[in-house]
């Protein structure tokens, strides 16, 4: 079956249909703006017949009751049903005239019926009309009433497809239906006719393909926080169920009580191997490859499953429900294994197909398009083994709910109870056609509650999966009132529905999502079905089944509770989050992968009870045995801000002396008198140190954050666990990539709802290292199988500890938390950064291997950080599977798991020469600007005034030694207060020009070349340039490598290094390179615009009329190449000097208002005030 065929030809035809619906509607005077007169006579000039009125009426009815957009796009889908109802019958020969309606017996876009409509034997066909049309050449109009008279004929023998002639559709029948780019004619030719012979499951995916957009604006709705309605429930929740899914549920299901009570009528004792092996052998011969066996039972087991109930039953009284039909696929797969079953006992297949239409199936939907569908799908795989179905009068036992309003509303989750009886009516009663509606919804109503008044021998469906969040506030309400143990998904309240409306001795089989199985929220529904059901056996299907949104699980359950019963599972992928295609899948499954099996009675023994089924014997020793982390330590979540964009910042965007980074308590903090505290946020993978980014707004003990409130007085913020705040913890993120990692935070953090932390005395470090390794990642995909780690999951961990390894772990710990922080203080993201390590090699006269004498060249600087980089990394993963060796003995998990640790998941870098030479260039700016210093490690200027850390000598002083100052020296005040000459001075005016040629003295390049210059020495300065620019790529001169990367790439790294917020701004005046100059923030002044405008950019401009007046003259006497040279350069030096006139106004207009900023607001708030003349971040 070609699916992207089918995708692609639904999605078309449904925007199709629905414009030509609205281009017919608008033929009556009917279009989004209105409709005039409901009862008009006359549209356009043109009169309207009889008929042509009352359907016009009728259709404006349903405007007014629905709405002009879901009127039409109830016709448009009417009209793609009817479409896709006469392509299958038409190829597969089921329409009674036996003359195909769309195309010719070769399959070819050439309607048979109009080539044999002399002949043609069709109910209601008027011949003399039929005349009239073809002497007039009308072949269009002919068509439409040949197709219109075809539906008419088939409403006697499928009426719930095909309405009667008259009907409002009729008059919306697309024009233009010959056309070969109509919704037939690429029904036609787009959908290869094999897919429609004897494969009614294509109906089901052309309406889910049919719904793709529908469904899209729903899921975009929800990020605008628009509740699904009862409308949109459809499309939003129905998925079609893989085929060999549909085949598992059913034949573990319906196929087990045929084949439990093959086995009971043998009248034999067997063996629990005889048993299996019988089983597969009746499983076998009815080719019903899904099927698994029963595990293997205790006989105390067995005794409760004796005797097989079913095996006194007549098929007959089989009942199956499917209560979420969609279009059918399920349904029509159980009639097939019904009709094996009919057939083996000696039934006819014509008597079966009318017998388990009318006995054995049923089904309800809450759409009334899935439900035409699922109709036409079972009449269809009637027909296909009798082919007097259709005159037979045997209509499915299938229902929508119209009229219904509680079952419009919440579908099957209604509870009946006790069914009243139908009213009886007469045919006097029936006669006008008012009473002949109302009736018919009355009896509509009773039908759809006496389908959920019975109960069933199996109930199996696919549920729609919808999270509370998204319901209507009635749906919501119902929910949470009748389900209130499986409330926060539809899908899992359909659990609960579909084990109410099972027999005593009945079967559930269902796909859903998984968070039942694992979820803190569905403990008790877990419990109840451990204690009430028995899971007879469950494919875990993790991601891939329908995409990759979320997991999928399928399952059979019993209703009845069997004590002690061990359940068949399979676990069908490879890696938690992992997304696998269904064919995998399917592959895995026939391959014998995953198998376990697993009681009831062992998932008690998990906090939470998870369906955990692979579990080992040591792992559940472990839970029974240890002590839980949460007795143990506190694991807690933290401040919840509400309005994360007003209360955070990124550490380097707020003036440091307003930080207080090592606060240990609440007091230290208050007295302090800072308004800003590291945040602890969760972030990346990795563990031990790190992450450290964000400070929270936390003055006056965060007495904004607490009177932090909505337009009603109801405080929005959410600030937990205060008591724990500034402790000493270690702390993981709440979403992973599906593995955790925690990591030590020293005292001075607030933490939030994302960085969750765990805090204990005695035991921090040693805890901290069982986090870390694959004992405890083994233990969370028990306790919490998602990508979410909550407190409550790492409380669950069981605590096994061994005095005897407890010094030894907290050395290794230590050992790590030491390599890490290194790591992580050698870039400058990091708060506590020093010097850039490149540097640091030169200035601390290290000697590096191969070199003889101090680093001098970069490259020997290089290689002597990629040596120490790598020692980290070796040592940090030695000591990693050292601790998974300890724990893994501690745990008894020795021939569950290996100590060994991939390099992907050790989380300290090696070095990356593309990327130190980058950091080393940033590091150098930070220098031009006086962030850093080569006098001294560690921040220098982060918004303190320049002068308080520089100063420049304005008079000589005589008499030399250390009072002695050179006339314009800058001097740096160290920390401890004294003064020293600048090796490296700052740029005075915070304004460095970015220039694509030498324009100025103090332009980047330039600097930056005297920055190499100054760290490694003049006699290395070309070798070192070249070492930079090769790191960089590009082509031309090292120095000219160098300036573009200054033109056209550093703010890019910048910007991607700082999270776009960055702390030096770029001034740019546009793509032609006009003008550029990077200011850094931290010193911005009110006057710096107008020193930009007139120290730079008047300066700029003059050069650029200097260069435009010599080249005009020298064009006067050039020639050849020399002149096209020339005129290239003209070019482009009068689109720079363009450009930057424009910019330069733009600038005059932001100088002149003289504009402060705050640090405190922030980058993202401080730049937008200066948009128009700073690069796009």
């Amino acid at each position: 079956m070609n699916k992207n065929a089918i995708q692609k030809y639904a999605i078309w035809a449904r925007n199709e249909l629905i414009e030509q619906v609205k281009q017919r509607a608008y033929q009556y005077g009917i279009s989004e703006e209105g409709y005039g007169d409901k009862y008009a006579t006359v549209i356009a000039g043109r009169v309207l017949t009889a008929g042509e009125r009352s359907q016009r009426q009728a259709f404006v009815g349903e405007i007014e009751r629905y709405g002009y957009k879901q009127a039409v796009e109830e016709v448009a889908y009417t009209w793609f049903n009817r479409f896709v109802a006469l392509r299958y019958m038409e190829v597969n020969d089921y329409l009674p005239t036996h003359v195909r309606v769309f195309s010719d017996p070769s399959g070819n876009f050439k309607p048979e019926i109009l080539t044999n409509v002399l002949h043609l034997d069709l109910p209601g066909l008027d011949k003399t009309k039929v005349s009239e049309l073809l002497n007039g050449n009308a072949t269009e109009e002919l068509y439409r009433y040949l197709l219109l008279t075809q539906c008419n004929a088939l409403n006697a023998l499928l009426p719930e497809m095909f309405e009667p002639m008259g009907a409002y559709t009729e008059m919306l029948l697309p024009n233009n239906i010959l056309k070969p780019e109509s919704v037939i004619g690429r029904l036609v030719k787009d959908i290869p006719e094999e897919d429609f012979r004897d494969a009614v499951q294509i109906i089901g995916w052309l309406y889910q393909y049919y719904n793709t957009e529908p469904k899209q604006a729903v899921f975009d709705g929800l990020k605008k926080n628009i509740k699904i309605t009862k409308e949109n429930i459809p499309a939003a929740t129905q998925l079609f169920t893989p085929d060999w899914i549909v085949r598992y549920m059913v034949e573990n299901s319906l196929g087990r009580i045929f084949i439990g009570s093959r086995i009971q009528g043998l009248g034999i004792s067997l063996t629990e191997a005889e048993r299996i092996a019988k089983e597969k052998e009746i499983a076998n011969r009815f080719g019903w490859k899904y099927y698994i066996p029963e595990a293997e039972q205790t006989p105390e087991v067995r005794a409760q499953l004796l005797p097989n109930p079913y095996s006194l039953i007549p098929v007959e009284d089989l009942k199956i429900l499917d209560p979420c039909m969609g279009s059918g696929h399920i349904l029509v797969y159980a009639f097939d294994v019904l009709m094996q079953i009919y057939t083996s006992e000696g039934y006819s297949e014509r008597d079966a197909a009318k017998l388990i239409l009318e006995k054995n199936l049923y089904g309800l939907e809450i759409d009334r398009r899935a439900f035409q569908l699922a109709y036409f799908a079972l009449m269809m795989k009637a027909r296909q083994y009798n082919r007097r179905i259709f005159t037979l009068g045997v209509r499915p036992q299938v229902y929508e709910p119209t009229g219904y309003a509680d079952g419009m509303e919440y579908g099957a989750l209604v509870r009946v109870d006790k069914l009243e009886e139908m009213q009886k009516v007469t045919m006097g009663q029936l006669a006008t056609d008012d009473n002949a509606d109302t009736f018919a919804v009355k009896l509509n109503t009773w039908n759809f509650r006496r389908l959920l008044a019975q109960k069933y021998d199996v109930v199996v469906t696919n549920p729609p999966y919808m999270g509370a969040s998204g319901m209507g506030t009635k749906l919501s309400d119902f929910v949470k009132a009748n389900f209130p143990d499986s409330k926060s998904d539809a899908s899992t309240a359909f659990m609960e529905q579909t084990l109410y409306l099972c027999k005593p001795t009945g079967y559930m089989a269902m796909i859903n999502i998984p968070v039942w199985m694992f979820l803190s929220s569905y403990e008790k529904l877990r419990k109840k079905l451990m204690l009430q059901n028995t899971i007879t056996n469950m494919l875990h299907f993790g991601r891939g089944i329908f995409g990759s949104d979320f997991g999928s699980t399928g399952f059979v359950i019993g209703r009845k509770h069997i004590v002690g019963y061990v359940g068949s599972y399979r676990r069908l992928f490879e890696k938690q989050g992992a997304v696998d295609s269904v064919e995998q899948k399917e592959k895995w499954f026939f391959e014998g992968m995953g198998k376990f099996t697993a009681t009831a009675d062992n998932f008690a023994k998990v906090p939470s009870s998870p369906v955990a089924y692979w579990v080992s014997k040591n792992m559940l020793r472990a839970f029974e045995t240890g002590k839980l982390l949460g007795s143990i330590a506190d694991s807690k979540q933290g401040l919840a801000t509400a309005d994360n964009d007003r209360f955070l910042r990124l550490w380097f965007e707020v003036a440091t002396n307003g930080v207080k980074f090592d606060a240990h308590n609440e007091d230290e903090a208050l007295a302090s008198g800072a308004k800003w505290f590291p945040y602890n946020k969760g972030g990346e993978f990795r563990k031990w140190y790190g992450n450290n980014d964000y400070v929270v707004n936390w003055e006056n003990n965060g007495a904004e954050i607490r009177d932090f409130t909505d337009g009603k007085g109801k405080l929005r913020s959410r600030p937990q666990n205060t008591q724990f705040y500034f402790r000493e913890c270690f702390s993981w993120s709440l979403v992973s990539s599906g593995v955790a990692a925690f990591r030590y935070k020293p005292s001075g953090h607030i933490f939030d709802v994302a960085g969750m932390s765990c805090f204990a005395n005695k035991e921090l470090y040693y805890l901290l290292a069982l986090c870390n390794t694959k004992v405890v990642m083994k233990i969370l995909e028990i306790v919490a199988p998602t990508i979410n780690y909550q407190c409550g999951d790492i409380a669950n961990i069981p605590i096994l500890i061994a005095d005897e390894a407890v010094e030894q772990i907290n050395d290794k710990v230590q050992q790590n938390i030491t390599v890490s922080q290194k790591d992580w203080d050698a870039f400058e993201t990091s708060w506590n950064f020093k010097r850039h390590p490149l540097v640091e090699f030169r200035l601390a006269g290290a000697y590096a291997w191969g070199d003889n004498e101090p680093v001098r060249r970069i490259s020997f600087a290089y290689k002597a950080w990629e040596m120490l980089a790598d020692g980290h990394f070796q040592a940090l993963k030695a000591n990693e599977e050292e601790l998974n060796r300890i724990f893994i003995n501690i745990y008894g998990l020795q021939d569950e798991l290996t100590p060994e640790v991939e390099d992907k998941d050790v989380t300290v870098r090696r070095a990356d020469l593309g990327r130190e030479i980058r950091s080393l260039i940033s590091y150098a700016v930070g220098c031009m600007f006086g962030r850093y210093s080569l006098d001294e490690e560690r921040l220098i200027l982060a918004g303190q005034p320049y002068g308080e850390r520089f100063a420049y000598a304005s008079v000589p002083v005589a008499g030399g030694g250390p009072l002695y100052r050179v006339q314009g020296d800058c001097y740096l005040r160290k920390s401890d207060s004294t003064l020293k000459v600048c090796t490296y001075a700052p740029d005075k005016d915070n304004i460095i020009p970015v220039c694509d040629d030498e324009y100025f003295d103090d332009d980047i390049a330039g600097r930056f070349v005297q920055f190499i210059k100054t760290v490694y020495g003049a006699d290395t300065l070309e070798e070192n340039l070249k070492f930079i620019a090769d790191a960089l790529g590009g082509k031309g001169t090292p120095r000219e490598v160098i300036r573009n990367y200054f033109l056209n790439d550093f703010y890019k790294d910048h910007c991607k290094i700082y999270r776009k917020r960055p702390i030096y701004w770029l001034f740019d005046s546009g793509k032609k390179n006009g003008f550029k100059a990077l200011i850094y923030m931290h010193r911005y002044s009110q006057d710096l615009l107008a020193k930009l405008r007139t120290d730079y950019i008047h300066e700029q401009q003059e050069r650029y009329r200097t260069q435009l007046a010599h080249i005009a003259g020298a064009l006067n006497t050039a020639t050849g190449a020399e002149r096209a040279r020339l005129l290239k350069q003209q070019d482009k030096l009068s689109e720079q000097a363009r450009e930057l006139g424009v910019y330069e106004e733009k600038v005059h207009h932001l100088a002149d208002q003289n504009i402060p900023i705050d640090l405190d607001d922030g980058v993202k708030k401080n730049y937008e005030i200066f948009a128009d003349v700073l690069a796009k971040i």
